[in-house]
């Protein structure tokens, strides 16, 4: 190939990508720049407007609950220093599932500043055996990576990060290594209790999805439902997304913003089963529709 030839492949590999349909989500990641904030005591949103990353200050390092797009690491990078604290003090790095929208900046967390990778175990195995499943070809980009993770999260793991103890379930449906976890933060005197669903999507619920992955009786779907009721009356005070649409975080945000001597926002003891009840609901007229059977 000539030189010519070769810009122009590129440039038609482009153009697809940007006129296809999630063309949006790898262009412009700049647009969904969010500003850091507190969201209540050590714990921060340091993520854009689509895909949520909070940051937990353990008080001996910090830890990082996902880390975005494959693509905005530069952001995630920038926010964390906008917050007030230093990229290379983030030791932890908790993958909410293995999808290359929560795992952007895993190679550079992990090559930059050494910081250890936690995912879930299933979601590690499919790394090994199915790293397609992933979905890091859908980027575009040939030097975008999946990382093997440096600890394996098992259900029931009670985990300690700093002064941070954190209670972790596997929630599989979305993909079979989805992690929920529990943990407390700390304001003055005040404690409350987070919770933090690691993948709502039922993309991977299609049909075509779950023949292709050798599941056709849609038995992922059942196991979906019996996740969510399993954590669904779990006491959360604070609601923490795996993307904003989960907890409405950037309307919540404007309400802070707005009223910021007001009550905190984030703070609602029934979100939490609101919404697990809400994607129950949801799943179930999905699985009663006929065009998905």
């Amino acid at each position: 190939m000539s030189i010519r030839a070769d810009y122009l492949d590129y440039q038609a590999r482009r153009d697809k990508l940007v006129s296809g349909p999630m063309g949006r989500l790898w262009q412009n990641q700049e647009s969904r720049y969010v500003h850091p904030f507190r969201i209540f005591g050590n714990v921060w949103y340091v993520g854009d407007d689509w895909v949520c990353v909070h940051l937990i200050d353990t008080g001996d390092g910090l830890l990082l609950i996902d880390c975005g797009n494959i693509g905005a690491t530069a952001m995630l990078v920038n926010a964390i220093w906008e917050a007030g604290f230093n990229p290379a003090d983030v030791k932890w790095l908790v993958l909410s599932h293995g999808h290359l929208d929560h795992i952007g900046g895993a190679a550079f967390f992990r090559n930059m500043f050494g910081t250890k990778i936690y995912l879930g175990a299933p979601d590690a195995q499919m790394y090994r055996e199915r790293p397609e499943l992933s979905f890091v070809q859908d980027a575009d980009s040939a030097i975008a990576t999946i990382e093997a993770p440096d600890v394996e999260i098992h259900d029931g793991d009670v985990i300690q990060f700093g002064d941070t103890s954190v209670q972790f379930y596997l929630s599989p449906g979305h993909t079979m290594g989805v992690i929920s976890c529990f943990f407390d933060a700390h304001e003055g005197d005040r404690t409350v209790r987070c919770g933090y669903y690691g993948g709502f999507g039922f993309n991977t619920l299609q049909k075509d999805y779950l023949i292709e992955i050798g599941d056709p009786e849609y038995r992922t779907r059942q196991i979906y439902l019996d996740s969510l009721a399993r954590t669904r009356d779990e006491k959360v005070e604070l609601f923490l997304g795996n993307h904003t649409i989960n907890n409405d975080t950037m309307a919540r945000r404007q309400r802070q913003l707005e009223h910021p001597d007001g009550p905190n926002p984030f703070l609602d003891s029934e979100a939490w089963a609101k919404y697990m009840d809400k994607k129950r609901d949801d799943l179930l007229a999905f699985m009663a529709d006929p065009k998905n059977n």
